[in-house]
């Protein structure tokens, strides 16, 4: 068993741990994918229930992770599950995986979005979203490397202000350009016959990162009851707002409107306030994408951290720093390694092993609860309602989105495997090389 990390101070609240599942999971993805999931549906109504769908099996994915990390109320998340249940060389690949593509590569695709959006709010010309993008993830790198606390002051802070953007667009939406409109659940006879296990990995990747509060176990107070109560507040949150958001596209656009904008919210505000709207939004997703990047560096520096403490990465990576008791090393390494993939180009290619890599180990995570459930027999603060049949479905249902995967970008989805894969022989040398904590 894992023993907890050493020199992790728990400071976070109810309040901030639910920001966190929040701020993990809103980026930039219900900005820009409705458009695309109006193009692979038939209706508003089947729009919703996308997106609804998926928030529901994403908050049965939540649910399994709070029972996880009231379990193990420690640094590390899926990493620790994964090596506990399945050996060490399942929790290296998943911290392989992370560091190279999921979590990488997600910051990377990110950060490059809110340079986008910055530099089009400022007036900057698109030459320089490179540096912008650099430059976001060293302050994001800085401001974390002197404790979680002020971190988390500004983290909470962003994901304020994403939701206030949020809000702002669903009340222009419904109550203002699309006051009295009677066509959000109407049928669009152009798109029928569509796919609709497509249309469901846009709306995926917007779900994602809900796994990102069990990586900060470790610094969350009284996690036993936190973890639970945060992750299902978070989540509920989050399919609230993403439903409203889509019903104030749909109420404005109309479905076929919906489908043939790429910039949905822009096109929202801009009925209603015109370019300055427009401006407005592009603020709010900016803000938006740079909250996301900085909970998924730091959350992937705790994960990063507990490898090198088990043998399983460099010493270096292991220790954290005397007076901030923050990963240092780690996060300049992950940090380092995204913002080499913001400068290779390849970020967009990178976002789909990202997305495709990280339900994967959602799934797998999820799977390691039937373990804990078999070898821990004692009282637990919080248990999964409904197991194993929920567990069960939320499993089989990612296994279908990966098969989908699989079918419609082989191309994409065989390299992140491929990726994944390539972990085994380097384990098997690193074995040779160093002996682990935990063989």
């Amino acid at each position: 068993m894992t023993s907890p990390v050493a020199g992790y101070q728990r400071s976070l609240r109810l309040r901030d741990a639910a920001l966190v599942v929040i701020g993990g999971i809103i980026g930039g993805g219900i900005f820009l994918n409705p458009f695309i999931v109006a193009q692979r549906t038939e209706s508003g109504l089947a729009l919703l229930l996308m997106w609804i769908g998926a928030g529901v099996l994403t908050l049965i994915g939540a649910l399994c992770y709070a029972e996880l990390g009231a379990r193990r109320p420690h640094a590390g998340g899926s990493y620790v599950y994964l090596r506990e249940a399945f050996g060490p060389l399942a929790g290296f690949l998943f911290g392989w995986t992370m560091l190279l593509v999921i979590y990488s590569g997600s910051t990377a695709a990110v950060a490059t979005i809110f340079a986008k959006y910055a530099a089009s709010v400022f007036g900057l010309p698109m030459a320089m979203a490179t540096p912008l993008a650099v430059g976001a993830l060293v302050l994001v790198a800085g401001i974390n490397l002197f404790g979680l606390k002020f971190g988390t002051h500004m983290q909470n802070l962003f994901t304020l202000l994403k939701l206030l953007a949020v809000a702002v667009l669903v009340v222009c939406g419904l109550f203002l350009a699309g006051a009295g409109s009677t066509s959000v659940l109407a049928d669009d006879p152009a798109r029928h016959g569509v796919g609709f296990m497509s249309a469901s990995l846009p709306v995926l990747f917007a779900y994602s990162g809900f796994t990102y509060l069990n990586n900060l176990a470790g610094e969350v107070r009284e996690p036993q009851r936190t973890l639970p109560r945060a992750l299902t507040l978070g989540m509920a949150g989050v399919i609230v707002a993403y439903a409203l958001v889509n019903i104030a596209y749909l109420a404005v656009l109309g479905h076929d409107g919906l489908a043939a904008s790429q910039t949905p919210a822009a096109d929202v505000m801009g009925k209603v306030f015109g370019a300055t709207g427009a401006r407005l939004i592009a603020v709010g997703i900016a803000i938006s994408t740079f909250g996301f990047c900085n909970i998924t560096l730091v959350a992937g520096a705790r994960v990063l951290q507990v490898m090198g403490e088990d043998g399983l990465f460099f010493a270096s990576v292991g220790r954290l720093h005397p007076r901030h008791h923050t990963p240092n090393v780690a996060l300049l390494l992950l940090t380092g390694w995204s913002i080499v993939l913001v400068l290779s180009g390849s970020y967009g290619q990178l976002l789909d092993y990202a997305t495709f890599g990280d339900w994967l180990a959602c799934a797998v995570g999820v799977s390691t609860l039937f373990w804990y459930r078999r070898r821990q027999k004692g009282d637990v603060s919080f248990r999964v309602p409904g197991y194993p049949l929920l567990p069960l479905i939320f499993i089989a249902t990612i296994g279908l989105v990966v098969v989908q995967s699989l079918r419609t970008s082989l191309v994409n989805t065989g390299i992140g495997l491929a990726i994944m894969a390539a972990g085994i022989p380097v384990y098997l040398i690193w074995r040779r090389l160093f002996r682990p904590v935990h063989p």
